[in-house]
């Protein structure tokens, strides 16, 4: 691998630890520069899960104050996307690569959507709330089936491909959940952290030999640095900035992937 490579490669762990502090999605970043440098697709997708694990460690170290009071909700949201990890981690050693591939662009698309109308559907929970007299913090038995189903789903995706995982995270808390943009973004960084701890350890036990562990190591050098940059600023975006930012992002990647 040239210098040049390797150059390449760290500063696209550096953006991609960045924007999965803030957004999600920092695979798109990453992936695609593998690719374009020779890594077949399924060593690109074990390598990048493998380097990005450092950056989503400072990434959630960085939004720590904003995962207080969560953790009612969180302790079946983990089992949930731990659960979910595994198994996707194993579809991709199992399954061609095309049959999420193709699936991926659409996902991006329906989690966009809900991202753009994330405060309506609020809204409307928090009048119906008041009208059955519950607070406006009560989560229904309902919809925390649908958001520990939703966040399975989600790992089951993102043990297969990571990318976007927090878009889709952002997209199904923003529907179901009475919660603040920064405080969703904090539980987002940490169960992507766990879906990606799953996966690297699942690829790295049972397919060793097809990890790129110069490329993994880059981006771990660099996804650490990104991680800690993007939720140092991260936290400072309205709720509406960072809506915006999840928007644009996710288009970008949308883009990409249908010109992969």
């Amino acid at each position: 691998m040239s210098t040049l490579h390797m150059l390449l490669i760290a500063l696209a762990g550096v953006g991609a630890g960045a924007i999965n502090a803030v957004v999600g999605s920092g695979t798109l970043i990453t992936f695609p520069t593998l690719v374009a440098l020779g890594f077949p697709p399924v060593t690109a997708t074990m390598s990048n899960a493998v380097g990005l694990v450092a950056g989503g460690v400072s990434g959630t170290w960085g939004y720590r104050r904003e995962l207080r009071g969560q953790w009612d909700r969180l302790r079946w949201q983990i089992p949930a996307s731990l659960i979910g990890a595994g198994i996707g981690a194993w579809l991709l050693l199992h399954l061609p690569e095309k049959v999420f591939q193709q699936v991926v662009p659409v996902l991006l698309v329906l989690a966009l959507v809900l991202v753009v109308i994330g405060p309506r559907i609020q809204v409307w929970a928090r009048r119906r709330a008041e009208f059955l007299g519950q607070s406006e913090e009560h989560v229904s038995v309902a919809r925390m089936a649908a958001l520990v189903a939703g966040t399975f789903a989600v790992g089951v995706y993102g043990g297969y491909f990571t990318a976007a995982q927090g878009i889709l995270l952002i997209a199904v808390m923003g529907a179901l959940l009475p919660e603040d943009m920064q405080r969703m973004n904090a539980a987002k960084n940490l169960l992507s952290l766990l879906v990606n701890i799953v996966a690297a350890l699942a690829y790295t036990a049972v397919a060793f030999d097809r990890i790129s562990w110069v490329a993994a190591g880059l981006i771990a050098v660099g996804s650490l640095i990104g991680g800690f940059l993007g939720a140092h600023y991260g936290r400072r975006l309205s709720p509406a900035a960072l809506r915006a930012v999840i928007v644009v992002v996710g288009l970008i990647g949308l883009y990409r992937l249908l010109s992969v």
